[in-house]
């Protein structure tokens, strides 16, 4: 018996270990120069058994709804331990899909599943969106509490979206309004917003970022459920969780939410949605551990990646940091930012690695962003190897004054530049500390970068290195503390290239500019600190570096 065991043991050591070298080989780069413990993250283990959709009734086309052929063939498959459900090529029609554990919903090349438009499909259910705890519609693909899915294969998954946004005016072209307004819905009083229905309009307006805060009994958001729209794809507390290889689309809302998930992959899949789909967000990984998403592309309305932990209280009581993710290879087109963290970042977000990412005309390249009430910490972020173009706003952004409106809508807003005095540290005050941002390269933006703390709490141990940017304005840092600088190149249009206000503990070892920038570095602000500037290859220090009369006597020194 004691031998059984002893080579049992042994025969599933060595499956283990075959398995685990066949995931390291596939990508041999993706855990390689990680700066902090991350743990591999376990993939789903799916039983071989394999079911399709046809064989349960579903029928191609597009014309009748197949809801209960894809709750039969997972149940069936269910019942046999788990395994494949099979999506074949065709259009399928469909309401919700509900996964459960041990399932692998496998879309083959040519498949099409078509959520349906018929809201009354998607029941109101307890769900989380914008960082609070809410109601909304069913999601298309759900799943909670489960254990080992997988949703592959190169199909496509469209959300039809366009049922349950709105749209606004500024955002198409004439003819497109037009089309819009006269396929049904109602158009707001000042005419620049198009709803899909008296429900949604209401809903808007009693909306704060979205959600209804003021609605508690299920009666209440059934008044305005149209508004609801739900995330695409929402997975709850799930563990072990891969996305492999589909494309999704169109969704109502955000497009992939997993939400307090542990052990989650993404990888070779796309995300499109329209450009004018409002919140229209890639993926939203929400108060997550362990995870991966790499080899990705992402085409959407609003952010691209976005890192998120719960908004205010709530999510501070949450406490659960999204912590331990790694993104690597992915591309972003459009977007308004490429990777972001936050607003709703109140329980944290930690150990975060961002390498060899491409970003084109995202609003804002990699973008974080908070404001007083949030609280949390956002720590141990490091950024290298990625590659900008055509940027509208800023390259890099850290904003803790964010407004909830883009930053494209900020700059039409005409923002206002006076920003609060000092207030107490309390349990609301965000924190963002500890970021490494290296070889980056970005062909064209407004601002290089911006650097905007609190001045009761400063952005903290931020390291710039390696960087190349040709933008309108080089680089504004507002109230941060131990900023270190090497091998910056701003190429600007305006001066200064730099811009310090309020900032301390400040290293600038190697600035370049063009020449035609007259002035390379202003300083100022009553709050600054000690600020080393060497290495800048000054032709007339006395012209190129401004200091402001209030900054405190030898705060600033200049060494060769």
């Amino acid at each position: 018996m004691n031998i059984f065991r002893s080579t049992f043991t042994l025969f599933a050591a060595v499956l283990l270990s075959v398995c685990a070298v066949s995931q390291t080989t596939q990508y041999p780069d993706l855990y390689k120069g990680i700066e902090f413990q991350m743990p591999k993250v376990q993939e789903p283990v799916i039983p071989k058994n394999s079911v399709s959709i046809a064989d349960f009734g579903a029928k191609s086309g597009g014309q009748e709804l197949c809801t209960k052929a894809f709750a039969d063939a997972i149940d069936a498959v269910s019942k046999k331990g788990g395994g494949r459900v099979v999506i074949p090529r065709g259009t399928w029609l469909t309401g919700p899909i509900t996964l459960k554990s041990n399932i692998e919903l496998h879309a083959e090349a040519g498949a099409l599943v078509v959520f349906s438009t018929n809201k009354d499909l998607y029941p109101l259910v307890d769900a989380n969106f914008e960082g609070f705890n809410t109601v909304r519609c069913t999601s298309p693909i759900n799943g909670r509490n489960l254990e080992n899915i997988a949703i592959t294969g190169k199909g496509i998954f469209d959300g039809s979206g366009e049922a349950w946004r709105a749209v606004k005016k500024e955002k198409l072209t004439e003819s497109q309004w037009k089309k819009l307004v006269a396929s049904g819905g109602i158009v707001s009083e000042n005419g620049k917003t198009w709803y899909p229905s008296q429900q949604f309009s209401d809903g808007e307006k009693l909306a704060e970022m979205n959600v209804p805060r003021s609605l508690k009994t299920k009666a209440e958001f059934e008044q305005i459920r149209d508004f609801l729209r739900p995330v695409m794809v929402s997975l709850m507390w799930c563990k072990k969780v891969m996305i492999d290889g589909p494309v999704f689309q169109n969704s109502p809302a955000w497009c992939l939410h997993p939400f307090m998930c542990e052990d989650f992959t993404l990888r070779n899949t796309t995300v499109r949605n329209p450009w004018f789909s409002q919140n229209g967000d890639g993926i939203d990984i929400e108060s997550c551990k362990n995870s991966v998403i790499h080899d990705c592309s992402f085409d959407v309305g609003d952010d691209g990646i976005c890192i998120k932990s719960g908004k205010d209280k709530e999510g501070r009581d949450r406490k659960q940091p999204n912590e331990n993710l790694i993104i690597k290879n992915c591309v972003v087109f459009h977007g308004h930012g490429g990777v972001t963290v936050g607003s709703e970042m109140s329980s944290g977000v930690k150990n975060l690695h961002v390498s060899n990412c491409t970003f084109i005309g995202t609003d804002v390249g990699l973008r974080f962003k908070s404001n007083r009430g949030r609280g949390g910490v956002v720590e141990n972020i490091f950024i290298s190897d990625v590659e900008m173009m055509n940027i509208p706003t800023q390259a890099i952004s850290f904003n803790l004054y964010y407004s909830g409106r883009s930053a494209s809508e900020d700059l039409d807003a005409g923002q206002s530049s006076d920003l609060p005095k000092l207030l107490p540290v309390t349990e609301e005050t965000p924190q963002f500390r500890n970021i490494s941002i290296k070889n980056v390269n970005c062909k064209g933006a407004m601002l290089g970068i911006q650097l905007q703390g609190l001045p009761e709490m400063n952005l903290e141990n931020i390291t710039l290195e390696n960087i190349k940017m040709e933008a309108d304005q080089g680089m504004v840092c507002n109230d941060a503390k131990n900023v270190k600088i090497s091998n910056l190149t701003l190429i600007t249009k305006k001066a200064p290239v730099a811009d310090f206000q309020n900032c301390s503990e400040v290293l600038v070892g190697g600035l370049y500019s063009n020449s035609a920038v007259s002035s390379l570095i202003r300083i100022g602000g009553a709050a600054s600190g000690k600020t080393l500037l060497k290495n800048l290859s000054l032709s007339n220090p006395e012209k190129q570096i401004v200091v402001g009369k209030e900054v405190p006597k030898n705060a600033v020194q200049l060494v060769k």
